[in-house]
């Protein structure tokens, strides 16, 4: 396996990738869609993805992650927002090595941690974060305001 971060160049791998994440997620597959988005991201510098390769050089994961700023801890903070691993790779450490790449890209961005969230009914994900470290938040709720 090899793990890479990825540019412009790398688009029509990680579409392959999110349109399976969305259907994971239950959204229904659009790869023109997910193109546009993902292209904005990229050529706006807006995230920094890492795409995991089998030895065949296939795509097989991803991690996308946003930057962003905690006021309250005066810091930057690095949200791990994405991420995938094709069903037939799991459980062979592809997700611990993407995560890796996203907390390292936080040491090396003077970041103060990663942020994440998942699906509450995603057990699997969560035990997994557990298991690296990550602690669930027990002091703040999460909102959101959809405004279109």
């Amino acid at each position: 396996m090899n793990i890479k971060q990825i540019s412009i160049e790398d688009l029509d791998d990680l579409v392959v990738l999110f349109d399976q994440y969305m259907v994971f997620y239950k959204k229904p597959s659009a790869p023109d869609k997910y193109r546009e988005y993902l292209n904005g991201r990229l050529r706006n510098a807006e995230a920094t993805v890492f795409i995991a390769y089998c030895l065949e050089n296939e795509p097989v994961g991803f991690v996308l992650n946003y930057h962003s700023f905690s006021s309250v801890s005066l810091g930057k903070v690095v949200l791990l927002n994405d991420l995938f691993v094709v069903s037939s790779h799991r459980k062979q450490g592809i997700a611990n090595s993407l995560i890796d790449c996203s907390i390292t890209l936080a040491k090396n961005t003077g970041s103060i941690r990663v942020d994440l969230g998942t699906a509450k009914n995603n057990f699997s994900a969560q035990a997994l974060y557990e298991k690296i470290g990550f602690v669930k938040d027990t002091e703040y709720f999460s909102y959101g305001l959809a405004v279109n």
